[in-house]
């Protein structure tokens, strides 16, 4: 195995460890709900929560990893998951611990702000949509969440997932430890500039503000739907929640081979049209199931597709970051990414509430699909070209 194929290799799973403990608290919402007599709003908010600190974090940690190396910081971070994975196995019974403690867990969704700018020094600018949409699999760790963590806590308990969570993250570290290796300082193009300094082109760039839009529709599209799949389908459509995890891991599955799909394509035919296939896509199925998910067959039949066009698009937006910020990937991957983790954290809440409110989750639905709309009149403003990527990502207007 190669140094590239076995960094990549080893970023991959810590990534994938990482959002299994993250991503815990989605398939064990319906326990959690039971157990706690919690109102759906409170549920909502018990969900969302982890997604809240793990977006914001991916700012610094994005940044520390320009400067300090991948390494180090992925080390340091798999070293204190386990903390909140522990505390949540012994202290879950109430909701006030669920939101301190998910909060907490909320640093190990910072990983992917980690392992882009680590897995990008290792490939060519040829090669990098496709590493980085390999990278990506990691939100597998939410697929494998789905399915084993309802079964895990009907057979041994609620506190044995976490358990089982802290003892991965804390064996993968050590083996990121031992065998991960930083890129050559040669393969970057100089040393990171400071933190605000690398913020500032959040200041200049249109393009820079266009790509957290697009991230907070196509990643934050996933982890809400993925995080809240459960709760819609025991809900309203009475499915035994084990049968609900399974149905939500499949949804996180499309999602996660679509991600490197969704690389791949962008190396060769451009992140543009990529982009341009998700957001008509997910416009289109999201208007359906606002329509529709009252109904097993309609639901089935737009979350399948829908998770693979939001694959697509997670794959694409991150082919864009180091052609077009190549001196700033940690950095501008930490505020891109933190985006999309907002992109998960509000619409669990704005579906508690709207469901609070109307009875229903059919506005939740329209909401996504006006987001989609947007995104697509902004890449149309962009003008991308349509081998962008084959071009070294070169523009000919920013809005």
């Amino acid at each position: 195995m190669s140094r590239p194929t076995l960094q990549l290799t080893l970023a991959t799973l810590a990534f994938t460890v990482c959002f299994y403990g993250w991503s815990l608290l989605g398939p064990l919402g319906p326990d959690l709900q039971e157990d706690l007599r919690l109102s759906d709003l409170q549920t909502s908010a018990m969900v969302a929560v982890p997604v809240l600190l793990g977006s914001l974090m991916r700012i610094p940690l994005g940044w520390l990893t320009d400067r300090l190396g991948g390494r180090r910081v992925f080390t340091a971070l798999m070293l204190f998951t386990p903390l909140p994975l522990v505390a949540l196995a012994v202290w879950h019974d109430s909701l006030a611990v669920l939101l301190v403690l998910g909060l907490l867990l909320g640093f190990a969704g910072a990983s992917f702000a980690v392992g882009v700018p680590f897995v990008n020094g290792w490939y060519p600018p040829e090669r990098q949509g496709f590493a980085l949409g390999v990278y990506g699999i990691g939100m597998g760790g939410t697929v494998v969440a789905g399915l084993t963590a309802p079964l895990i806590a009907d057979e041994w308990g609620l506190a044995a997932p976490f358990w089982v969570a802290a003892a991965l993250t804390a064996v993968m570290a050590a083996v990121f430890f031992a065998r991960g290796r930083d890129a050559p300082r040669e393969r970057r193009s100089g040393p990171a500039p400071g933190m605000f300094a690398s913020l500032a082109v959040f200041r200049t760039s249109g393009r820079a503000w266009a790509l957290t839009l697009f991230y907070f529709l196509a990643f934050g599209g996933f982890v809400a739907m993925f995080l809240y799949l459960p709760k819609l389908l025991t809900g309203v459509h009475d499915l035994e929640k084990a049968d609900a995890g399974a149905r939500a891991a499949g949804f996180a599955l499309l999602a996660v081979v679509g991600r490197p799909l969704g690389g791949w394509l962008s190396d060769r035919i451009g992140a543009a049209r990529v982009l341009l296939v998700c957001f008509v896509a997910v416009g289109v199925l999201a208007l359906v199931l606002a329509a529709a998910y009252e109904s097993m067959v309609p639901l089935t039949a737009a979350c399948l597709p829908m998770a693979l066009a939001l694959g697509l698009g997670t794959g694409a937006v991150f082919k864009l970051v180091p052609e077009w910020f190549p001196d700033r990937v940690g950095a501008v991957t930490g505020v891109v990414g933190a985006a999309g983790g907002l992109g998960g954290f509000f619409p669990p809440l704005v579906m508690g509430a709207v469901k609070s409110a109307t009875g229903g989750y059919a506005v939740g639905f329209a909401l996504m699909a006006l987001v989609a709309l947007a995104c697509l009149l902004v890449l149309g403003a962009l003008r991308v070209p349509r081998h962008a990527s084959a071009a070294g990502g070169k523009v000919l207007r920013s809005p």
